[in-house]
């Protein structure tokens, strides 16, 4: 850092791993092959690079912020098999990464864990398995089972794609700066494919309005909607499949099942 002139970036959400200790951790956690082809997004200071690097037969390396471009291309320079990739996660054409990565393995930037784990399980259908690191809340919100107070949008989306395992707590110590907040090591595995766009809208739509009933936030929803919607989901249409699936018409979100959000999205028409 010092021989680079890098400091964190805290609007990035920026906590470098300086901890040699964890990666074996890590590695053991991510069951590393050497025919693996793994993605790494926020590549920081380059020391989960390097050793991914070293152990897998190709790594892509997603990083945002420039400054530390220079850094990530000097560790990297000894393995012609990493790509480094200066973008935001959220605009790289992920399904256009060559080779396709079957793991995706990274100490996730604080300010885009969740949009870009989610945004991984849609549009990388090669993916079966994470191992990331992020914020305890935030992994304590993937694995929460319905009905608990972190049950919300993240858990039923990853879910319904993936079997969702926290793996171990993780000490502030390892990062430079240390975060304010506790950590976690979470695996993913893949059972299925992303849910569909119809789903996804009705999961978001129906926890909007943690208060209401799921029928009401999702009406709620809509009509909130910056953009027209070709065929807004009817309050009534959706309390008549939540009685033809055994609940009470003015159920609300977080008693729902991650399953059970796909099929009422089947029962309501289209």
């Amino acid at each position: 850092m010092a021989r680079f002139g890098v400091e964190p970036n805290r609007e990035l959400g920026q906590n470098f791993l300086i901890d040699d200790n964890i990666l074996e951790v890590i590695g053991r956690t991510a069951s590393l092959m050497p025919t693996d082809v793994v993605l790494e997004i926020g590549g920081g200071l380059g020391v989960l690079s390097t050793y991914l690097a070293s152990r897998v037969a190709y790594l892509h390396v997603i990083e945002s912020d420039a400054k530390l471009q220079p850094l990530l291309v000097d560790a990297l320079e000894a393995h012609a098999n990493a790509a480094l990739i200066h973008a935001d996660v959220m605009d790289v054409d992920l399904a256009a990464l060559e080779p396709e990565p079957g793991k995706v393995v990274a100490n996730l930037p604080y300010g885009v864990a969740v949009p870009a784990l989610l945004r991984t399980i849609e549009e990388l259908p090669s993916v079966t398995s994470w191992c990331v690191m992020l914020q305890r809340e935030v992994a304590d919100r993937l694995a929460a089972a319905p009905g608990s107070k972190t049950y919300g949008v993240p858990s039923v989306l990853a879910q319904l794609a993936c079997e969702v395992r926290f793996e171990r707590a993780i000490s502030r110590n390892v990062f430079r700066p240390a975060p304010n907040v506790d950590s976690a090591l979470v695996v993913l595995r893949r059972t299925g494919q992303a849910p569909p766009d119809r789903v996804r809208r009705l999961v978001r739509a129906a926890f909007a309005h943690r208060r209401k009933t799921l029928a009401r936030s999702v009406e709620l929803a809509d009509a909130a909607t910056d953009r027209p919607i070709e065929r807004p989901i009817e309050r009534q249409a959706l309390r008549s499949a939540l009685v033809q699936m055994g609940h009470p018409d003015d159920e609300r979100a977080e008693r729902l099942a991650p399953q059970e959000f796909a099929e009422l999205a089947e029962r309501i028409p289209e």
